[in-house]
């Protein structure tokens, strides 16, 4: 290994001199990340009831923060340019927690405007952490920590699906979704001492070493001159064509699109499903959805092994093998429905992990992962937000789950095809 090569493992990030803060304080932030979008599910009828809401407009409640996922992904991705990746996930933290106050007011507009505050500041983690652990984790670790991450936002979904019924049964709704507020000062106390340090590993012995220079960067840099790191970036963002002049991350979105709307519209409308089907009450519909999102963790760990040993496509078949097993299943058996939320809910776990891995697959530097990721992303979620909205309407049309899972099959087939089709290149 050259000298050269040396440096540049050693100097990329502070934060890699803390290789254990930095996947410890990604669990707790990614807590933060799909949990409050998912806790009015299991209160969604005490919620009706007391606001006198129509399902159409219950459903915004999942459907608000899913859509601002896709419409707010240039400004996060300003945010992340503009500032520091470090300062973009403490941002967002702060915006979760201030939308989650809001909401848990006992109103209908502040229902929704606190809904859409939360939308914004998880938009900027999505983006931002797949770019963190792109730069700041070494290329053997990047699986197993987006896995690990992936995993933590399946582990937040359940949590606020288990806990939020118990909640409002002793205090009320407003309190049951108020209090996981709790967990973004912990993520962000976590996040704060990590960054702390990590700058201090950094500053301790490399604050007079050069920006290295390596990989794609020597292709275009002379790197016999002196240049500071926002002229090699944008020495390199010139070389690279945009991501949507790139096929494979139009394919990339309208896969991650088909795993977001399956995804989205099955977690907004399993515990009313359950209730409808096996005549499950509130509280037992809100435990039993949660194994949908419990089991992702088997298959946000698993992927990562599997990608080791197998190329992306394959893996990618597999997941929407399983992923089927969750609306046929519940289509033509609904009383399986543990069986079939145990295969769903790990195959959407490894759904969303390996698109994620073949992103940092396919990007060569800090800036493209940024914007493919934004806009896989951005894409992926805006077809994702009309899930829940689909799947609610074409119950209210037809009375019945037969079409909204149907809807969801064709989904899944579309994370399959197009997937397996985009990451065939990739290894």
């Amino acid at each position: 290994m050259t000298s050269g090569t040396a440096d540049s493992g050693r100097v990329r990030s502070g934060l890699r001199g803390a290789a254990w803060l930095l996947p410890a304080a990604i669990v707790l932030v990614a807590l933060n990340f799909r949990g409050p979008i998912v806790a009015p599910a299991p209160v969604i009828g005490d919620i009706r009831a007391d606001l006198g809401m129509t399902a159409t407009v219950a459903g915004l409640l999942t459907t608000i923060p899913v859509l601002c996922f896709a419409l707010a992904t240039p400004f996060a991705s300003w945010v992340i340019a503009r500032f520091t990746a470090e300062r973009a996930v403490s941002l967002s933290l702060v915006i979760v927690l201030v939308g989650t106050v809001v909401r848990s007011i006992p109103h209908e507009a502040a229902l929704l405007i606190g809904t859409a505050v939360i939308g914004i500041g998880i938009t900027i983690g999505n983006v931002v952490i797949p770019v963190v652990i792109r730069r700041d984790t070494s290329p053997e670790r990047v699986g197993l920590v987006t896995g690990v991450y992936t995993s933590a936002l399946n582990i937040g979904s359940m949590t606020t699906s288990l806990g939020t019924a118990p909640i409002a049964a002793a205090w009320g709704w407003p309190i049951a979704i108020a209090v996981w507020g709790v967990l973004a000062l912990i993520a962000a106390a976590a996040w704060t001492y990590t960054v702390g340090a990590g700058a201090a590993w950094r500053g301790s012995d490399h604050d007079s070493e050069p920006l290295p220079v390596t990989g794609p960067i020597d292709q275009v840099l002379d790197t016999g001159s002196v240049r500071t790191a926002t002229e090699q970036r944008a020495a390199v963002i010139e070389t690279l064509p945009h991501p949507a002049k790139r096929w494979v991350t139009w394919g990339l979105m309208l896969a991650f699109g088909g795993q977001a709307f399956s995804y989205y519209a099955l977690t907004a409308w399993i515990p009313t499903l359950l209730h409808d089907e096996i005549g499950f009450d509130t509280a037992s519909s809100g435990a039993s959805s949660s194994v949908f999102q419990i089991l992702a963790v088997v298959g946000a760990l698993g992927v990562p092994v599997l990608a080791n040993r197998f190329r992306p496509r394959v893996i990618i078949v597999l997941v929407a093998f399983f992923w089927l097993a969750m609306p046929l299943g519940l289509l033509i058996a609904p009383q399986l429905w543990l069986l079939w939320s145990v295969l769903g809910g790990a195959a959407q776990g490894g759904g969303i992990t390996i698109i994620f891995i073949v992103i940092v697959r396919l990007v060569s530097n800090d800036d493209d992962a940024r914007r493919m990721s934004a806009f896989v992303q951005g894409g992926g979620y805006l077809l994702g937000s009309a899930g829940p909205l689909v799947a609610g309407a074409l119950h209210g049309a037809t009375g019945g789950w037969t079409a909204p899972l149907l809807t969801v099959l064709v989904a899944v087939l579309l994370l399959g095809v197009v997937g397996s089709v985009s990451a065939r290149k990739v290894r």
